[in-house]
């Protein structure tokens, strides 16, 4: 094999993590960003109504926190994507031309003249799943984050960082969604940060933070 075979195929193999924290496992999943065409990325952008997507997506990354008693929570870019206004340009300045402009060659550009959200802002805040057949039912609550005992130092005993797309607009700034994860002796937090900057217009962050404590079974 080649040194660049070799090279595409490390890039191929996804790099997987997985930590038991009592009941709970956490697995993380990085893997290469999605390929600009082929069956994977027609498959990907044919679950999305969006004319364009971000140019940098990481469609097999994954965060997943699963109860072994089969519910939990993952955090993946497709679900995320799907959270975008793909029928309105709620941020029409100078910029949002631009970036129409610096696309102008593409196909789906020409095609499809119709608004979207072109910062890719989401209100993502997780996918929640059950067992088969079961329905898990989310629901508001008066409870808030210690954050005083987040701010006690303690030894982190697991950590990752998993980006799921980002995207420069065109050089007008940048969108990115990220989801990291530090697990504590005595508790883990996960906190998911959509940021978003157009130059000189307007900066969002949109946080989804998810903090357990009890006591880790490191086995």
């Amino acid at each position: 094999m080649s040194v660049r075979g070799a090279d595409l195929a490390t890039r191929a193999r996804p790099e997987t993590q997985r930590f038991q924290f009592g009941p709970w496992i956490l697995t993380s999943v990085k893997s290469h960003i999605l390929t600009s065409e082929g069956p994977a990325r027609e498959n990907f952008e044919s679950q999305l109504e969006l004319p364009q997507v971000p140019e940098m997506i990481f469609a097999d990354n994954i965060l997943k926190l699963e109860h072994q008693n089969g519910f939990g929570v993952n955090f993946n870019s497709l679900d995320a994507l799907k959270l975008v206004d793909a029928h309105h340009d709620p941020l029409k300045v100078a910029v949002s031309q631009a970036w129409q402009e610096a696309r102008a060659d593409s196909e789906i550009i020409k095609e499809v003249v119709k608004p979207f959200d072109w910062t890719f802002t989401t209100d993502y805040k997780g996918t929640v799943f059950g067992k088969e057949g079961s329905e898990l039912k989310v629901s508001p609550t008066d409870e808030r984050i210690d954050i005083e005992k987040l701010k006690v130092r303690e030894k982190i005993i697991f950590y990752d960082e998993i980006l799921l797309f980002e995207d420069e607009l065109a050089d007008n700034g940048c969108s990115i969604l990220s989801v990291k994860i530090r697990v504590m002796p005595t508790s883990f937090f996960i906190l998911m940060r959509f940021f978003m900057r157009v130059d000189n217009v307007i900066i969002r962050v949109n946080d989804t933070r998810l903090y357990h404590e009890g006591p880790s079974k490191i086995g």
